[in-house]
């Protein structure tokens, strides 16, 4: 413990020194040493981890890189970018960004039915649009798929997508 005060106090520097002590008296990070797997009191003590499940479904375009189309850990789904691809092709679709957005959305969907939930509990999103001039046709076609549904999201504007897409969505999802 001693190393790792000394590292602490360091990093800790700009707190007021009553604070420091405070936080080096309760052995560091509580969250960590509370954990009911852990064998000391220390961040490298915890010794089990969750396990992954790989999810992958014909029902959407396999990942065109080295990754998965989705993973479980726990209650939740990590589902990676899903783009406008037709799954039987998997070719992106005629029609520009809005035909990419359905077709991305209906791919998402696929996937996380098949990590065991729904579109209804996704939680949070995150949207990448080659330009933010479409912001706006794909807002529309986003609320129409999500309904009353209203996770969390982050849009942002990326230089380039894979496949040259326009639109690209990748979401975390509760399976509970």
């Amino acid at each position: 413990m001693q190393s790792s005060s000394r590292l602490l106090s360091g990093s800790l520097s700009r707190l007021s020194a009553s604070t420091a002590r405070t936080l080096l008296t309760h052995r560091v990070i509580p969250a960590f040493s509370q954990h009911p797997h852990a064998r000391t009191r220390t961040m490298s003590s915890v010794t089990t981890h969750p396990s992954l499940s790989l999810v992958s479904t014909p029902s959407a375009p396999a990942a065109v890189g080295p990754y998965t189309q989705a993973i479980r850990v726990g209650d939740l789904l990590f589902c990676s970018g899903s783009l406008g691809l037709d799954p039987s092709t998997g070719k992106l679709v005629e029609g520009g960004v809005e035909a990419q957005a359905r077709q991305a959305l209906k791919n998402m969907k696929a996937i996380i039915e098949a990590g065991g939930s729904e579109v209804g509990k996704v939680v949070k999103t995150t949207v990448f649009l080659h330009s933010m001039d479409d912001f706006k046709p794909v807002n529309a076609i986003y609320a129409e798929f999500f309904g009353d549904h209203k996770p969390a999201r982050s849009a942002v504007q990326v230089a380039r997508l894979p496949l040259d897409a326009l639109f690209e969505i990748e979401a975390i999802v509760s399976v509970a």
